[in-house]
């Protein structure tokens, strides 16, 4: 896919997410914008998956596994734009009773959702696994996980980093959103990481870095971490992003991680995001 597609995809993507939030005075923006250039290119050309015979195995597909579940927005605009489920139910985003809650579940059946994600640091542990049953079913498919840089605190993503390269999972590639902010500030002011770089490759990891808003640097980089499976390492990839990417306002700040736009902060959102495949 060219990149001004991609773009275009992003673009109502964007318009997707602050509505959503906006509607419901509830949600996380933040890491939803800075993330969809990242998720964009991932289900619009790097996995291999099929939307229209979704099922909860996922077998000789590719899969994916939303760590920081709080960033929901961005996954379910993705997937009901990709033809996961309709586009008009993006609509009922935090409503109660309906399939698409404020973190992903499970329970009702949301196609392209295989994991509830709402407390931070078990998507990897769930990715590796997953990589390993796909690894003795001989399934040649890839898993891929997304993690914010604040839920690496949580120690339970070390425990699987440990497990994964100690068992030569080879066959999952997961991306680290760089942001450098978390809820209650900067990272380096709540708790910092020191250097990722280091720490992943000290645990056996082979490690990639992009520029999450550049789609040939996320093309380069994702197709060179391909390339690195089944190498014998597990692969990760330091992602640099800009919370509220798209948003002038939401920019520059950890504001904006939790916090819904109110309506006249989402007119002034909406006027910076092209409107490109239609507003639900």
């Amino acid at each position: 896919m060219e990149n001004k597609e991609l773009v275009r995809i992003a673009s109502q993507v964007r318009r997707d997410i602050v509505r959503m939030v906006s509607a419901v005075n509830s949600g996380h923006p933040g890491g939803s914008l800075g993330c969809t250039d990242f998720l964009t290119y991932l289900y619009f050309e790097q996995m291999k998956h099929n939307a229209a015979s979704f099922s909860m195995d996922g077998k000789n597909e590719d899969l994916f596994f939303l760590s920081n579940g709080h960033i929901s927005p961005v996954w379910y605009s993705v997937l009901a734009r990709a033809g996961y489920f309709p586009v008009s139910e993006l609509g009922t985003f935090r409503k109660l009773s309906t399939r698409l809650q404020g973190h992903p579940s499970t329970d009702k059946g949301l196609p392209g959702i295989r994991m509830a994600s709402g407390s931070l640091g078990q998507g990897l542990s769930v990715g590796v696994g997953a990589a390993q049953v796909k690894k003795l079913n001989n399934d040649p498919s890839i898993v891929y996980t997304l993690h914010g840089d604040g839920e690496l605190q949580e120690g339970q993503i070390w425990e699987a980093a440990m497990y994964a390269a100690a068992n030569k999972v080879d066959n999952i590639i997961a991306t680290i959103d760089d942001n450098g902010r978390q809820i209650d500030g900067d990272i380096d002011q709540v708790l910092s990481l020191g250097d990722l770089g280091q720490k992943w490759q000290a645990f056996g990891w082979e490690v990639l870095r992009m520029n999450g808003h550049d789609f040939d640097s996320i093309r380069t980089t994702m197709q060179a971490a391909k390339a690195l499976t089944g190498k014998g390492k597990p692969i990760v990839i330091i992602m640099k992003t800009e919370m509220g990417q798209g948003v002038d306002y939401m920019m520059g700040s950890h504001k904006w991680h939790g916090v819904a736009p109110n309506a006249e902060q989402l007119e002034a959102a909406l006027q910076q995001l092209e409107e490109t495949l239609g507003d639900y």
